[in-house]
């Protein structure tokens, strides 16, 4: 198309745009629009979609939380309401009979799940937090963040050890935080029991799976402290990460169901929480927002891209003398086709370079916002820059498509007719 290289077909598409400064504004104000939300909108929900990446980092998601109930069914000669108990020796039944399971990782816990917490105390100050037996594979499904120390090893389990790691509010109540001073060594007292503290972690404070108001013991030196041998609170489960992870959950139940002289059709001898399908929910919802932005952008742009073609067939009305002129002292039909064309396409991707532009603008101060705010689940606002060139593209196309309709009524005009038009 030699017209794009004319210096006169940029002049006088200037001079048209420049003489309809008010009507072309408002033009191009809804592609621009359009863009702008398609951006912002996608750049927000993928901002959302990091936050939340950034609150479950070093958390399996494709794990299951199982516990203990009562039964509700008699069963080979077992009453119902029997109270149901998990034991040390199930850690080695389950991955055996569930090819599924990668890891599992036994727990009890005071200050969970409705029990009373525990009482700390140091130096005349004492409190109540959450206290957890666990053993080193615990930090694999939950990872924590350390600020001092180290996590419980295989040597802590095995010793019995009586060693501690704490989260950052016990850190800050039983020792000298503004100071910097290092807890390592020094001891906190656990139901009358002196605990070295080995390690402290700090936790997001955007609502994740853990909360540093609790504390971490070897799951022996637990287990010996309450008496309860081999019995374990409950199971945290991790699957294999192409495994069904409703399945796993369905197995696992039944393997106990049997071994504990369970009816297959009692739901409530054990309990569970399946994090795999909530985060799925999760990730589905954040997809969802995805699609809807693009079909909410695409559809504003569509709209500006029509409300462009109405505009130019009123300037096709306003410009028919001229028009007249030019065929009359010789413009093919195709160079005015290609004029009114170009005119489209100017108008649309320079409507959507400025939505665009905007659109980015307000990520980065949304970005900046909140880049130090951990209490909201928002991080990174970034946008798909395939996606976001596509849309231009389209929306190019789009212009040049809804553009042939005044660009054909421009051509059919004939010379004298429109020379005779006022």
């Amino acid at each position: 198309m030699n017209i794009i290289f004319k210096i006169d077909t940029w002049q006088e598409i200037y001079h048209s745009l420049r003489n309809n400064k008010l009507r072309t504004f408002l033009t191009m104000i809804g592609v621009g629009w359009g863009m702008f939300l398609f951006v912002a909108l996608l750049g927000a929900a993928k901002g959302m979609e990091n936050g939340f990446d950034k609150v479950f980092s070093g958390f399996a998601t494709n794990s299951i939380f199982l516990w203990a109930q009562n039964t509700t069914i008699p069963y080979n000669g077992f009453p119902k309401g029997r109270k149901m108990d998990l034991h040390l020796s199930d850690l080695e039944l389950l991955p055996k009979k569930i090819r599924q399971i990668d890891y599992i990782s036994p727990q009890s816990a005071r200050g969970k799940f409705g029990s009373p917490g525990e009482t700390f105390s140091r130096n005349g100050k004492s409190a109540t937090y959450t206290l957890t037996g666990d053993l080193p594979v615990g930090n694999k499904i939950s990872e924590k963040k350390l600020i001092f120390g180290r996590y419980i090893n295989d040597a802590d389990v095995s010793g019995n050890k009586n060693v501690i790691v704490i989260g950052e509010e016990v850190y800050k109540n039983f020792f000298e935080a503004k100071k910097n001073e290092d807890p390592i060594g020094k001891s906190v007292n656990v139901k009358g029991t002196f605990f070295n503290v080995i390690g402290v972690y700090r936790v997001k404070k955007t609502g994740g799976p853990d909360n540093d108001q609790s504390a971490f013991i070897p799951f022996s030196t637990y287990s010996k402290m309450y008496n309860e041998g081999d019995k374990v609170g409950f199971f945290a489960i991790v699957s294999k990460p192409d495994a069904d992870l409703n399945a796993v959950e369905e197995n696992v139940k039944s393997e106990l169901k049997s071994k504990y002289n369970v009816s297959p059709e009692d739901t409530n001898a054990f309990g569970s929480f399946n994090l795999g399908k909530e985060f799925k929910k999760l990730t589905g919802f954040l997809t969802g927002m995805q699609l809807l932005t693009i079909v909410v952008g695409s559809l504003t742009i569509l709209a500006g891209v029509i409300a462009i073609s109405n505009i130019l067939l009123i300037t096709v009305t306003e410009r028919t003398k001229e028009i007249g002129i030019r065929r009359a002292l010789g413009a093919k039909p195709a160079e005015v086709r290609n004029q009114i064309l170009l005119e489209s396409v100017v108008i649309t991707l320079t409507s959507g370079i400025l939505g665009f532009i905007a659109g980015t603008f307000l990520l980065m101060i949304v970005d900046m916002l909140t880049k130090n705010q951990d209490k909201f689940p928002f991080y990174n606002p970034t946008i798909n820059y395939v996606q976001v060139f596509g849309a231009m593209a389209i929306m190019v196309i789009l212009g040049l498509l809804i553009g042939m309709i005044p660009a054909q009524r421009a051509v059919r005009i004939r010379p004298i007719e429109a020379l005779r038009s006022e």
